[in-house]
């Protein structure tokens, strides 16, 4: 599973607090020279590293299963990984951060042209929803076959029913192939 997604949308966060392993990041520090390069969506002055290759996580399931999370880096310039990421994966979580949705264009193009299959998880910074999902659903133009959901990176139960979501839809997917 690919969890994508804007700058700073919350990726590295919603993989570690659903791991049931150690994540593995690839946290590097931000720069003056990635100014003019990236767009840092007015988060600059939060956020002092950036994943610069993936993030990995692991959940295990019953049965000897176990679900592998890619998180994809947020800017642009490292859009050139993600068919490698995604390379065998069930589906993805498209994280959106409503006060920057532009940001999560490329992440919802990548998947719609590639028939994956995806939801969308609005982040609730601060555990608020700032719009209702119908809403974002909108002004991102998501269809309706595509789950949207209100999750919290932070919170392991949010980013389990997130998780959940997108199985059930991958299954159904699956289901309707055969």
């Amino acid at each position: 599973m690919v969890v994508a997604g804007g700058f700073a949308v919350g990726k590295t966060t919603f993989i570690g607090s659903i791991s049931d392993v150690e994540p593995l990041n690839t946290e590097a520090a931000m720069t003056e020279h990635s100014v003019g390069v990236d767009d840092a969506g007015g988060v600059s002055d939060r956020k002092t590293t950036t994943t610069v290759a993936m993030d990995f996580g692991r959940v295990s399931l019953p049965g000897n299963l176990w679900l592998y999370l890619f998180g994809t880096p947020g800017q642009d310039r490292f859009l050139f990984m993600w068919d490698d990421l995604v390379r065998g994966a069930i589906g993805a979580v498209v994280l959106v951060d409503t006060d920057r949705l532009e940001q999560c264009f490329p992440a919802i193009d990548y998947f719609e042209s590639r028939n994956i299959p995806f939801v969308v998880g609005v982040n609730c910074f601060d555990g608020v929803a700032k719009h209702k999902l119908e809403d974002v659903r909108e002004a991102l133009q998501i269809p309706a076959h595509v789950p949207m959901l209100y999750t919290d990176a932070r919170s392991r139960a949010a980013t389990k029913q997130t998780l959940i979501a997108l199985v059930q839809l991958a299954m159904r997917q699956l289901r309707g192939a055969a």
